[in-house]
Order: structure tokens, then sequence, then C-alpha cells
């Protein structure tokens, strides 16, 4: 019989098929093929910087309210007037038209002077432009006196209006005062009771929150109910109820701290919440349990450890509440509930809009609406971006 010949099994080769570069480590070669090396080595604050920069609509919106919140030290040098000057032969008087070129000659910034006349078949003001006249406006000049921050007396204003005549951008209220200059003091008001309203809220959520997601049981269920407690409740009805129970004896001072007591008492709840679920997922990590075999404190856990970890997301979050802030303000000074006379937002200033024939006659009353709703928008988009740039999975 004829043997079969045996198959000889192949020789494995030890050696290991992938290849290994006995070159040095090069920390910068990957950039040449796309590699970011730096975001390797950046740290989580530098990262959500970079790719905020990137949302250039949240980057417009931030430069649009840093120049907003710029204005508020010097409201009384760039408004052209005081902000309750009273100018009794305009009452009503539409805006002035600023032009630059009088009868085909470029004579620099100017307004055209008003010539007042009253129907007396109609008892209505109506106001006539003299375009033979042009009146040149003054920069960097002595106008109406004023008080820095009320304690500093000053006469320096950015642009004043032509000597002996008027400056009325925007026209004049129902008092015969600027709505410019009123528009520009109020922001000093409405811009800042946003903050202190979110700053109100951001420390009652993180207190709240923190011990309801570190602690859990009984102390989560309590803090838990007392949320639903007040989400339960109508937000505007209680808005209102507690802002007509501020004493209308108080000064204008006081007004201001208990309205923005009450918008930030009643917004506090939404931001509690996220703290309580972020909370609950980083007390089980590693690095609390070692802080807590260290004999660290529970107030020092959540301080120092875990909040820290989630600070872009109360940012973004504390970003979106402002606008909220802004808009209750405005809705209870509209209705009348919010702050008061002598005290200038832009609420108030809309509160002379709600007579609707008045508005029908006079539309440039409703001109405060504008740098409500820009604010709005702004804070909007810049909470957007930063809460894109902190979602580490976007």
């Amino acid at each position: 019989m004829q043997e079969t010949p045996k198959q000889e099994t192949p020789v494995q080769d030890a050696r290991p098929r992938h290849f290994v570069d006995t070159a040095p480590f090069d920390p910068t070669a990957g950039a040449a093929h796309g590699h970011d090396a730096a975001a390797d080595t950046a740290s989580a604050w530098r990262l959500i910087g970079r790719k905020f920069l990137r949302h250039r609509l949240a980057v417009a919106s931030a430069i649009v309210l840093a120049l907003l919140y710029a204005t508020i030290p010097a409201v009384e040098f760039l408004a052209p007037y005081e902000q309750n000057k009273r100018h009794g032969d305009a009452l009503y008087a539409p805006p002035q038209g600023l032009h630059l070129f009088h009868e085909g000659r470029f004579l620099g910034p100017f307004v055209y002077p008003y010539r007042a006349h009253f129907d007396i078949e109609s008892f209505q003001r109506s106001y006539i432009l003299d375009k033979s006249r042009p009146e040149p406006l003054r920069f960097l000049c002595r106008g109406e006196p004023y008080r820095y921050f009320g304690l500093i007396p000053g006469d320096l204003h950015l642009i004043c209006p032509p000597e002996g005549g008027t400056l009325f951008l925007l026209g004049t209220d129902k008092l015969g005062r600027d709505l410019l200059s009123r528009i520009i003091y109020g922001a000093r008001i409405s811009l800042v009771i946003g903050l202190a309203g979110v700053a109100i809220s951001f420390v009652l959520g993180l207190f709240f929150g923190g011990i309801a997601g570190y602690f859990g049981g009984l102390t989560d269920a309590a803090v838990q109910r007392l949320i639903e407690i007040v989400r339960s409740v109508p937000e505007l009805p209680l808005w209102l109820a507690l802002s007509a129970a501020l004493p209308p004896n108080w000064s204008p001072l006081a007004i201001f701290f208990g309205i923005t007591l009450i918008l930030g008492l009643l917004d506090w709840p939404g931001l509690a919440r996220a703290v309580r679920s972020k909370l609950l997922a980083l007390r089980e990590e590693d690095f609390v349990a070692a802080a807590e075999l260290m004999g660290a404190s529970p107030r020092h856990v959540i301080l120092r450890h875990l909040i820290p970890n989630f600070m872009s997301h109360l940012i973004a979050s504390a970003t979106l509440a402002i606008p909220t802030m802004i808009l209750g303000e405005t809705a209870l000074s509209f209705l009348g509930l919010g702050l008061r006379p002598p005290v200038t937002s832009w609420g108030v200033l809309l509160n002379e809009a709600q007579n609707l024939a008045a508005v029908q006659l006079y539309p440039w009353l409703l001109l405060p609406t504008v740098p409500v709703l820009v604010t709005v928008l702004a804070y909007n988009f810049l909470g957007d971006g930063l809460r894109d740039a902190a979602d580490p999975y976007h």
C-alpha cells in the first residue's frame, strides 16, 4: 500500500504581527494628520471656551450684552437729558430725525427744530419740522446737571442738544420727558434686577438641590415636595399677589429690593432639580468616597468636589434664567404692581403705553420694547451657546 504523505504543520511565527515604532514619542506629530494635540492637555474650562467661540451667534450676543452692561455706570453721561426733565412745550413730541446733509452740503450731525401748532378743531397738538434752520449737535459738552449715582454732581454729557434747541431722537412722553434718556436710565434698573434675582435663585437652588441630591432619603423627599408646592402655583398670579402685598408707602429702593426678592424666591425650583439630578449621579463616584473616607464634611464634599464638576451647566442655566427675571419685572411694572415712579425701568416706561388710543396716536411710546427684546434674545442665544459648549456629547 502506498503511504499517504504527512502534511507538515506550518510553524507559527512567534513575533508579534503589529508594528512597533522604536522612535521616541513626539507629542506634536498628530497635528500633521489633523489631530488637535493641544486639546488632549487643555483644561475643561479652556475646551468650553474654545467651543463657545465657535458659536458665532452666542459670541455676538455676549458682545451686545457687554455693551449694554457697560452703559450702567455711565447712564448720566450717555443720556442727553436728566430722566425727569420736563419740556412743557413738547408734550408727546415725535422723534426728531438725525441728519448729516442739508441742501446737499455736509454739516455733520444735526436736527431740524420743531414748530408747534395747536389745532383748535381737533384739540390736538402737532409738530412741524422747520427745515430751513439746521441745528448742529454738541458732543462732550456741558448740559443738564445730574448727580452720578445720586451722589456726585456733574454736568458732562456725551451728546447735548443744540444751543437753544431740543434733541428728542425717540420723541417725548405725556409730560414732555425725553424717551431716549429715560430708556438709558431704565437700563440700569432692568438689567441689574435680572442679575440680582438670578443670584438669589442661584443660592437657593444650590442649597436645596445640594442637600437633596447628596443626602437623599427623607431630606430629598421633603425638598421635592417643597419644589412641587412652589411649582404647582401659577407663576404670574403669585407674582401679582406678592407684588400687591408690598406696602405702597415703601421707598423706591425698598420696592426694588422687594421685587428682586420676589423674583428670586419663585425661580429657584428649576435650578434645584438640575443640581439634585447631577448630585445623585456624582455622589457614587470614587472621588466622593475617597473624600468621605479622608474625613471631609458633607459641606466640603458638596462645595469643593461635586458642584465644581457641573458648574458650567449651572452657569448656562443661570444665563437662561436672567431673561425670565427681566420679563417678570417688566410685566409687573407694566401692570402697575412692580416698580413705581420716580424709579425708571423699561417696565415703568411701558406702563404708559397701556392706553391704546395714546399708542395709536403716539406709536413711539412702544419703543422701550426694543431693548427688552434685544436683551432677552441676546441672553437666550448666549445661554444656548454656553449650554452647547458645556455639553460633553455635543
